[in-house]
């Protein structure tokens, strides 16, 4: 029998990023007292771009937080892996909160398993997607379309992906160098020319995601811990 997964599905608005945070916090605690089962939650962020533990040059931020203040962009450190990327609507990003020591106890077999979901996810549209030697995300060609950054606690993942539907690109390309990875492009769906809504890709993500991590997918509107006001 397949351990259980619950799904919170955010699609009335996107979040601010600190409230998603602070959500993922609450659960991830929640995890690790064995509280609750694996969770995952799936939502959509107002515009902002985040800066991960790993950057080390700051150089690869081209433009200033003032600058992106003016054009309703905020600015965030935050303590997931990677370096420096950009959440918008018009992207699937997810947060899969999961006890690791139930999926293999290893974290680099985690994030090949979280970019194995988006790679069958995109198969679904007739996308052919994989993996670069080295860098962690999946890629269309040598354009990143799904980008991937996580933090374990005591064996309990939290972050996740963000994965790119119909995703405005201008800020990967003109304020800061994606992931600090000069020499590769991003991409979209829509700019793929694959016109699908995001209710069409939860719903593959989803098959793919219970299918790789052998869990039975719970949907719920229940959300007690859930604000967004």
């Amino acid at each position: 029998m397949r351990a259980h997964c619950s799904v919170f599905s955010f699609q009335e608005k996107p979040i601010e990023y600190t409230i998603a945070y602070e959500w993922q916090r609450k659960i991830q605690a929640a995890r690790i007292s064995g509280e609750i089962s694996d969770t995952l939650l799936l939502l959509e962020h107002e515009p902002v771009i985040t800066i991960g533990r790993r950057t080390q040059d700051r150089s690869d931020l081209l433009s200033t937080s003032e600058e992106l203040e003016k054009r309703g962009i905020e600015l965030i450190e935050t303590d997931r892996g990677g370096e420096i990327t950009y959440h918008a609507p018009g992207q699937l990003t997810g947060y899969p909160i999961l006890n690791l020591a139930e999926h293999g106890k290893d974290i680099h077999r985690y994030l090949r398993l979280l970019e194995e979901a988006v790679i069958r996810t995109l198969s679904e549209f007739g996308v052919k997607s994989g993996r670069k030697s080295g860098l962690t995300g999946v890629w269309v060609g040598e354009a990143k379309i799904c980008a991937i950054g996580v933090k374990i606690s005591r064996w309990v993942s939290m972050h996740g992906f963000a994965l790119n539907i119909s995703t405005d690109l201008l800020p990967f390309r003109q304020d800061f160098v994606p992931c600090g990875i000069r020499d590769k492009g991003v991409v979209s769906l829509k700019e793929l020319g694959i016109m699908v809504t995001r209710d069409e890709v939860e719903t593959a993500y989803l098959k793919s995601f219970g299918n790789i991590f052998e869990l039975e997918i719970a949907i719920t509107n229940d959300k007690p811990w859930f604000t967004t006001s």
